[in-house]
């Protein structure tokens, strides 16, 4: 049963919808205890994955079946908070339908950042993932919302092809979209009514953790929400400080107050990871204490420190982020991997309420309702990166001047790639561009 899941999962390029995209075949091809669904959007203002629990809710519990048929795991929890009130009935419906006694919900409480899957894992099992572990090495794996929608239709033989994205922000209407992956941000915006302001930043993701993109780029497997925001606003000027500023801020300005580390969700968790003695330690100039910088490498890069807990504007965040990449091409690997058997005492007392997050990003004007439309979306052109996803490009299979149809096979992991992704045609029409994506205009 598994290599048939796992055969059809691969063909059908599943990866993670919802973070960094690793492919799912891997992923489920193990054994476990658990399966948790991650339905937490715990990002503000994201929106899709609570309208696909409501709007495709027997799919999704059909898509967790399937994983836990492959892993083996005898309990399937769908995390989600009760504000989702729409997809928490129809969930419980679907479930009773299909007579599933081994799933149910699980209800976590409003608070950022809920849908890191260590604190997941923490909320639902009791459970903490070892120092630069996964929910793996405790028996769990964790499934994205989207991700086992494109399960179930990989057991029909459909590739993944589209993607539900959330137009949020400064936006004549905010509104939740099935588009085809390929299709320019540019014409997401135009239709959720257009910038509301001028000149504007574009966020790829959530207001923490998403990044700066332009109009030109595309929507990908992994895009979950563009955001619109005045480009003068706290958050894009955060976003867009250079590096060099950021080391220079951490060096003059940090007062070591322990803020950071008081709100770190993995610290909170048990684990090694101090960001203000990281900060010291810069401030100080210790450029040899490898113990003390190695510990960036168990950071998440959530931003509870930067944008809840420091009140000097500086980010350890981003000083994390940055020595994991130097840390990374001197060849450094994590070297900390404590198994912390309870969370920090006072990790009760410091979890972030998302409304107080909303409101410290300054957004909350921006915090509204946006539906998922049940209009069908057209693209007449799209632009499929070859890499979407953890691992290998994928190596085309089509070339300039080949018709394809929706849901035909363009791009495959090479042979010999530990990781990789297949890739399918979004639209149906003429391949127009082969380099390191595929272009396909609509005919």
């Amino acid at each position: 049963m598994r290599d048939e899941i796992v055969a059809a999962v691969k063909a059908a390029g599943v990866v993670g919808a919802g973070g960094a995209g690793f492919p799912t075949h891997v992923k489920i091809n193990a054994a476990v205890e658990f399966v948790i669904v991650n339905g937490a959007e715990c990002e503000p203002l994201l929106r899709a994955h609570q309208h696909i629990m409501a709007a495709e809710s027997t799919k999704m519990v059909l898509g967790l079946k399937t994983v836990m048929l492959a892993t083996g795991a005898k309990r399937g929890y769908i995390g989600l908070k009760r504000k989702y009130e729409e997809a928490t009935k129809n969930l419980q419906a679907a479930i009773k339908e299909i007579g599933e006694q081994e799933i149910e919900l699980f209800f976590l409480p409003d608070i950022y950042p809920a849908g890191d899957e260590q604190v997941l894992v923490h909320e639902v099992t009791g459970r903490i993932v070892p120092e630069g572990g996964i929910p793996l090495h405790v028996g769990v794996v964790v499934a994205n919302v989207e991700t086992l929608i494109n399960i179930a239709d990989a057991l029909k033989g459909q590739g993944v092809t589209d993607k539900y994205v959330t137009v949020g922000g400064a936006v004549a209407k905010p509104v939740t979209l099935k588009v085809p992956i390929g299709m320019k941000v540019q014409e997401l915006i135009t239709l959720a009514g257009g910038a509301l302001v001028n000149p504007y930043a574009i966020i790829d993701g959530g207001p923490m953790m998403g990044k700066l993109i332009t109009a030109d780029a595309s929507v990908t497997k992994t895009t979950g929400g563009i955001l619109i925001l005045p480009m003068d606003h706290s958050l894009i000027t955060q976003k867009n400080t250079t590096w060099q500023m950021i080391a220079n801020r951490a060096k003059a300005v940090c007062c070591n107050c322990l803020a950071c580390t008081d709100v770190c969700p993995r610290h909170l968790l048990g684990h090694s990871l101090e960001p203000h003695r990281i900060m010291q330690a810069i401030g100080k100039g210790q450029v040899g204490e490898s113990a003390i910088f190695s510990r960036a490498l168990l950071c998440s890069e959530c931003g509870a420190c930067d944008t809840f807990g420091c009140s000097m504007g500086l980010s350890p965040r981003r000083v994390n982020a940055e020595l994991k990449k130097q840390l990374g091409k001197a060849g450094i690997k994590n070297p900390h991997n404590n198994k912390p058997q309870q969370t920090l005492s006072t990790r009760i007392n410091r979890l972030i309420p998302t409304k107080r997050l909303t409101a410290r990003l300054g957004i909350a004007q921006y915090d509204v309702k946006a539906p998922l439309s049940a209009n069908e979306v057209i693209a007449k052109e799209v632009t499929l990166p070859l890499s979407q996803h953890i691992g290998a490009p994928a190596l085309p299979i089509v070339k300039v001047g080949d018709t394809v149809k929706k849901g035909d096979l363009i791009g495959i992991i090479p042979e010999g790639a530990a990781v990789g992704a297949n890739l399918h045609a979004s639209i149906s029409g003429e391949i127009c561009r082969v380099d390191t994506s595929i272009g396909i205009r609509a005919v």
